[in-house]
């Protein structure tokens, strides 16, 4: 049941999708996976809707060259633990919702554990090997999996559903080269608001959800596309599945 500063609190969103929409919000539990650009936009967004439980993970200190994107971050916060500031900022946002910050590297022996009873996985990192093993457990623990991703101005967003959709592996088989690339920071922030209302939507079971269709950002044109995405029958982390 929604307190009364919740039904105050959240009063205009409950005019789309009523408490009983906003108590599933509350009853939810989200992993985050990462506290910087993608995170730090997306899990902004889930605290303020009311989203019960987020479990966000990072195993980084806060550098002065995050601060153009990291907007869970401040000047001060420079030389801490990513997820002390994290948890900082998004209890002062919404102490309605629980945060749980772990200081740790994911892993392919921790990941099972770190993600846990969770109902869904936001990927909010910055290299595939980390995907990979995000998208593995997702499947595993047959729970949607939302991906972002971001390069300057462009980005692109899809969301997966284990036994429905494509999964990462068969939209990207094979991991781009590692970089330092370049950024800008609204860029994170369009993509990181995209995954935050896939997660909504998700929750709330409203709308056409980004199954099967990546989309792609292009800043610079203020333009959207969408390319269609299919399953591989011989992808090697959901091959094996049985469509539903």
């Amino acid at each position: 049941m929604l307190i009364e500063d919740e039904i105050r609190r959240y009063e205009r969103q409950t005019r789309i999708f009523g408490e009983e929409g906003q108590e599933k919000l509350k009853n939810a539990e989200v992993f985050t996976a990462g506290a910087g650009g993608l995170g730090s936009s997306s899990s902004i967004y889930l605290a303020v809707a009311g989203i019960g439980k987020i479990r966000i993970v990072d195993h980084d200190i806060v550098e002065l060259s995050n601060l153009n994107r990291q907007i869970l971050h401040w000047n001060e916060d420079v030389g801490r633990r990513k997820v002390g500031s994290a948890t900082e900022k998004l209890a002062r946002l919404n102490p309605e919702v629980k945060i749980e910050a772990i200081e740790e590297t994911i892993t392919e022996a921790n990941i099972s554990e770190l993600v846990a009873d969770s109902d869904l996985i936001v990927d909010a990192m910055d290299n595939f090997p980390t995907r990979y093993l995000l998208n593995k457990t997702a499947i595993k623990k047959n729970i949607p999996f939302f991906y972002g991703a971001v390069h300057g101005f462009w980005g692109q967003a899809t969301t997966i559903i284990p036994g429905k959709t494509a999964c990462l592996r068969c939209v990207f088989p094979k991991a781009p080269p590692s970089i330092a690339f370049p950024i800008v920071g609204v860029t994170t922030g369009v993509i990181g608001c995209i995954q935050a209302t896939e997660v909504i939507k998700y929750i709330l079971e409203m709308g056409s959800l980004l199954q099967n269709r990546l989309l792609m950002w292009d800043g610079l044109n203020a333009t959207i596309n969408e390319v269609a995405l299919e399953r591989d029958p011989r992808c090697e982390d959901c091959g094996g599945q049985v469509g539903s």
